[in-house]
């Protein structure tokens, strides 16, 4: 704002004029006629007094304009209540000596304008007197804003220098956090680098460049740390398959198992070592030698069991039969002493066993992770008995009349027969099948028989007969 004096700017924060020394005013120039103004027509609209009359308002300010052209006042409410109860007391004279008789009407009239101008005329000097006043209580205003001004410039520099105070705290509280952050990464950091999971990320980078020595410092330092995660020793492992060293990788796992048998983390890495090395059947060794059930129940999907016989090994009289059973996989079996594998028979129904000598059965179950199991094999002799050589009838002899040669053939034998002396159990011979009696020819007949096991194939030993017919006349 600008000195209302001298016209130089005035700070904002300031009361008074730097260049003059003028004070600042405060409140706006105030115009007294408004206020009696306003103050007449709120005690004519609650009938407490009149309007003044025009003429006095105008003499009024003539006279305040003149005697004190440059002061600016305010009147307080006591000396408006002064001026009201005085025009209410002359306004209740002029009624009351208007009540008492009509004919001093006019003359109670006279005094009562003559009181009201009275009245006006104290009125006029009340306010002659209380305005040489305002340029003290202006001072005294001014003053009092002022030292209000004071306290509130201190007030506000206070709590300046507070929220300043306030900004650093929080600038020293986040430095010290920062600081805090930077030194636990720096110490969380060092400390992942010497943890397992470092030493397992380093060994990682380590076996992808090909630095196998590395890769192999760090794992067993991890293995050191913890010997009980199973990612050390499968990347130890990857370390010797990729130098094509299958034995030394799985010597990883054994001698890791060996130490802890009951660690089912380490078998599930050294079955997917076999697994990944296409070493299949090895997973049913490993399990094989478990002893705990925690840790067979917890890689059951790779437990595959051998399969069951229904005949125990042994020596037999008689043709038998075999079933295998299993309950968690395919059954492949071999019947001639060979490895069973998935090329080989599949078994779908009994197997018979109608050879006649040893007969050896092996086979595998292939659960579903196409695990095998270890070789399940029996082994079985047969030995038929051998009949005796068969009866031929009649016997050796000559005779004069015609008959037939009959040979006793038992269940599961067939009888084969030759009239010419060669031995019919020469495959080069055309033995001829014993089906019912034969006829004797005439003559000298050299008659050779014999029997065929027909489940082993087997022969007995040859009944020979020499018979001589001649038929007299």
């Amino acid at each position: 704002m600008r000195c209302t004096n001298c016209g130089a700017m005035i700070p904002d924060d300031m009361l008074y004029c730097p260049d003059c020394g003028m004070e600042v005013q405060i409140v706006p120039d105030y115009n007294p006629l408004e206020d009696v103004l306003a103050q007449e027509v709120k005690g004519s609209i609650e009938d407490a007094t009149r309007q003044i009359r025009t003429d006095d308002i105008r003499r009024y300010r003539r006279e305040g304009s003149r005697e004190y052209s440059n002061s600016t006042r305010v009147l307080s409410q006591g000396e408006l209540d002064e001026i009201r109860a005085k025009r209410n007391a002359a306004m209740r004279q002029s009624r009351q000596a208007g009540r008492n008789t009509a004919g001093n009407q006019r003359q109670t009239g006279r005094n009562t304008t003559g009181n009201i101008r009275q009245t006006g005329r104290g009125t006029t000097g009340n306010m002659r007197q209380t305005r040489p006043d305002t340029g003290s209580i202006r001072r005294q205003t001014t003053g009092n804003l002022r030292q209000r001004s004071e306290a509130e410039e201190k007030r506000r520099q206070q709590i300046a220098r507070k929220k300043r105070l306030a900004k650093k705290r929080r600038q020293r509280a986040l430095i010290i956090i920062l600081l805090l952050i930077i030194l636990g990464g720096v110490l969380g950091f060092a400390y992942y680098q010497n943890s397992y999971e470092g030493q397992i990320r380093k060994g990682n980078q380590a076996l992808q460049s090909s630095d196998y020595s590395l890769a192999e410092t760090y794992y067993n330092k991890a293995i050191s740390k913890n010997n009980k995660k199973a990612e050390a020793y499968t990347g130890l492992s990857k370390v010797y398959i990729q130098q094509d060293d299958l034995e030394a990788a799985e010597t990883v796992f054994l001698t890791a198992i060996g130490s802890q048998p009951s660690n089912v983390e380490i078998y599930k890495a050294a079955i997917s070592f076999y697994v990944d090395t296409k070493q299949l059947i090895k997973v049913s060794e490993l399990l094989d030698d478990c002893e705990y059930d925690e840790v067979l129940d917890g890689v059951r999907d790779y437990v595959s069991t051998e399969p069951e016989f229904s005949l125990e090994e042994g020596t037999y009289e008689e043709v038998q039969q075999v079933t295998l059973s299993t309950d968690n996989g395919t059954i492949y079996y071999t019947d001639d002493g060979s490895e069973p594998d998935t090329s080989s028979k599949k078994y779908t129904e009994p197997i018979l066993l109608n050879k006649e000598g040893t007969n050896v059965i092996k086979a595998i179950t292939v659960n579903k992770k196409k695990i095998p199991s270890l070789t399940a094999s029996k082994t079985y002799v047969i030995e038929l008995p051998i009949e005796d050589a068969p009866s031929v009838t009649p016997s050796t002899g000559q005779y004069e009349s015609a008959g037939q040669i009959t040979i006793t053939v038992p269940e599961g034998y067939t009888a084969y027969y030759t009239m010419d002396n060669t031995d019919p159990t020469d495959p080069a011979v055309s033995a001829e099948e014993y089906t019912g009696p034969i006829d004797m020819p005439e003559g000298q007949t050299m008659f050779s028989a014999v029997l065929k096991n027909n489940n082993s194939g087997k022969y007995t030993q040859v009944t020979k007969r020499n018979y001589v017919l001649e038929i007299s006349e």
